[in-house]
């Protein structure tokens, strides 16, 4: 096995297994396809089908489990606010939510086990969540990639690229938690 068909398959298993570190490794693929190491397009799209593979997973296990999935899930402030948002978004906007919570963290997480849960037909989810899983791929591997081309040092790349990644997200993140923080919702009542 080549060292591209290696770091691909890597990069693959790391994207499918969800709470895997996909975006860590996904811009460490990027900043290695700014140095030749790795084609661009075959990270994005392999970090694209991991991706799909574990939003199914995730899908499925929200329909088998209802909310008792996402109970899990609901334990900290933080967890539990983006149970709430997801929730209160996917109810408003439907489909294009699963792709903008792909961009939060856990959100992409979150947004599988509820569309599963509220029994949403796969035939529904699943172009949703391919899309969903491409766009997001994208924005790692290319912030990676930006980072490679600026910074010629490859860790060092790693760290600004990082640090985007950290000032693009973070705010996001805050944001959510500080609005849905003086929500009471828990998903115990909400599926009573």
């Amino acid at each position: 096995m080549s060292a591209t068909a290696a770091s691909l398959a890597v990069l693959f298993l790391v994207a499918a297994v969800p709470l895997a570190p996909t975006e860590a490794v996904l811009i460490g693929a990027g900043v290695l396809a700014a140095s030749g190491d790795l084609p661009l397009p075959a990270v994005i799209a392999t970090a694209a089908a991991g991706c799909l593979v574990a939003d199914l997973v995730n899908f499925h296990l929200g329909r088998k489990m209802g909310m008792r999935a996402l109970q899990k899930l609901n334990k900290s402030t933080k967890a539990r606010s983006m149970v709430v948002w997801t929730a209160d978004q996917l109810a408003r906007r439907g489909e294009s939510i699963l792709i903008a919570a792909r961009f939060i963290p856990a959100g992409g997480i979150v947004g599988a086990m509820l569309a599963g849960s509220l029994k949403w037909p796969l035939k529904r989810f699943a172009p949703v969540a391919a899309i969903g899983s491409l766009l997001w791929s994208c924005y790692p591997a290319t912030v990676g990639y930006v980072g490679g081309q600026i910074v010629d040092e490859p860790a060092l790349a790693m760290l600004v690229s990082f640090g985007v990644a950290t000032l693009l997200s973070v705010p996001v993140g805050m944001a959510i938690r500080a609005r849905n923080a003086t929500r009471a919702l828990s998903y115990a009542d909400a599926s009573s």
